[in-house]
């Protein structure tokens, strides 16, 4: 607690919270939407619009906010986009284990919110520079560990030859894009707490628990690629 105002409690088993509910009466974002010249078209045509999600920290804690982005990063597979993701090692202070984009907090020399992103994605994982185009980002999302995180959308030519920097990741891969995308794979989760409750999303793919910020993310990526 700090000057009075306790801090959200944080999940630590996300996997074992039951599912409230699945959107799925909610349309999957069309295929022909999710191909290189509809997103390069859309990024370039935000308008106006508003996330579904801005974030679980805000204003719940006197700890500083601290700025940072996140790559998304869209591969071009010859069957479709894939998102890359990356595990985080078990031992890291925030967001341990957690299934993340590549990115982190910002550093006084980046330009701007894309750098950050370009630069962490190159620290984290190898992600050559070369290799991604910056085509977007979305809408700031405040953590609970009160990061506020601007998704920077990118595309990404192959072929990846990673270098994951093991002390931050513990793992890579891929994720259709058109699976994240189908609101029929995003469950609700509500968690209750002594004082509260706190509802979360989960994007579940094979063995990866896919939740929290970067599910949240993805849900304000899906609202803004449906309109």
């Amino acid at each position: 607690m700090a000057g009075g105002r306790p801090a959200l409690p944080r999940i630590l088993h996300p996997q074992s919270i039951p599912v409230a509910g699945v959107d799925d009466h909610l349309a999957p974002v069309p295929r022909d939407r999710l191909v290189v010249s509809a997103l390069r078209e859309r990024f370039a045509q935000v308008g106006d619009w508003q996330p579904e999600v801005l974030g679980d920290g805000s204003g719940l804690s006197e700890r500083p906010f601290t700025p940072a982005s996140v790559l998304v990063p869209l591969v071009l597979r010859d069957d479709g986009l894939q998102v890359l993701l990356t595990q985080r090692t078990d031992h890291l202070r925030d967001h341990a284990g957690q299934i993340s984009f590549p990115g982190g907090r910002a550093e006084d020399h980046d330009a701007d919110h894309a750098d950050t992103a370009l630069r962490e994605a190159e620290e984290e994982v190898g992600l050559a520079r070369a290799q991604v185009e910056v085509i977007g980002q979305l809408p700031p999302y405040t953590t609970v560990t009160h990061y506020v995180v601007t998704p920077v959308v990118a595309l990404v030519t192959p072929p990846l030859v990673l270098k994951l920097d093991a002390f931050e990741v513990a793992e890579a891969f891929e994720v259709p894009l058109s699976f994240l995308m189908n609101p029929a794979h995003h469950r609700r989760h509500d968690f209750v707490y002594d004082g509260g409750q706190r509802q979360f999303l989960s994007m579940p793919w094979g063995d990866y628990f896919i939740w929290g910020a970067t599910a949240a993310m993805l849900r304000n990526l899906y609202a803004f690629l449906s309109r």
